[in-house]
């Protein structure tokens, strides 16, 4: 399977990887999402074709890492609350999305992902996986504080702020302010802290169900 840029991060690539990252963010500038090849970017950063494609399976994933973000993302600090690291997360989101080189590969690259369900596999398993990684920290921090009674599946959440701003940055092209995220997270957290405790309470009462003798039912 293409490694997506899976490397990202290891020493003895890190040189290499900011090149081609920087290579492709300078061809993406100058010519746009579909001026950009692997010949280009291979030409421009002094690196091998093959070199590239260890790294990323198509263009599509090269220019997602370059404009975007890579697999080397990791969760905000810990704010104290759901809610504060919610808002956190948003502002990166926000930040990632509404880049030049953002606004540039969305487009394109959703018309690929549409056409090519193999892209669209590797890219669930690749940058969103690490999306829903660091979500997944999110939510474990909120468990062990007690704010959430159990666990609450990542991919959900990773939904629940990640497509409002998507919608909102590159679908309708509105302006989001911290008014606007701090509003989304706090509708977003209280939304799965009620889940999670309507989750945990019927599981409960499921279990106590069963624990009682027929006559009591």
């Amino acid at each position: 399977m293409p490694n997506s840029g899976q490397q990202l991060g290891r020493p003895r690539d890190a040189q290499i990887d900011r090149t081609v990252l920087r290579a492709a963010r300078e061809l993406l500038a100058e010519a746009g999402y579909a001026g950009v090849t692997m010949d280009a970017t291979a030409a421009r950063a002094g690196v091998g074709k093959a070199a590239i494609y260890r790294r990323f399976g198509s263009k599509a994933e090269l220019l997602f890492a370059a404009a975007v973000h890579g697999m080397d993302i990791e969760p905000p600090p810990d704010s104290g609350s759901l809610r504060g690291d919610l808002h956190a997360l948003a502002r990166i989101i926000d930040q990632r999305l509404s880049s030049p080189g953002a606004r540039q590969v969305a487009p394109p690259l959703l018309a690929e992902m549409a056409r090519d369900p193999a892209l669209a596999a590797r890219f669930r398993e690749t940058f969103i996986a690490r999306e829903q990684h660091d979500l997944a920290a999110i939510l474990e921090r909120a468990v062990r504080r007690g704010e959430l009674p159990g666990a609450v599946d990542p991919s959900l959440a990773h939904l629940l702020i990640s497509g409002p701003l998507f919608m909102a940055l590159l679908a309708f092209q509105r302006p989001v302010d911290d008014g606007l995220l701090h509003g989304i997270a706090s509708v977003i957290a209280a939304g799965l802290i009620a889940r999670a405790h309507e989750e945990t309470g019927r599981e409960s009462g499921a279990a106590g169900g069963e624990s009682r003798p027929a006559g009591e039912r």
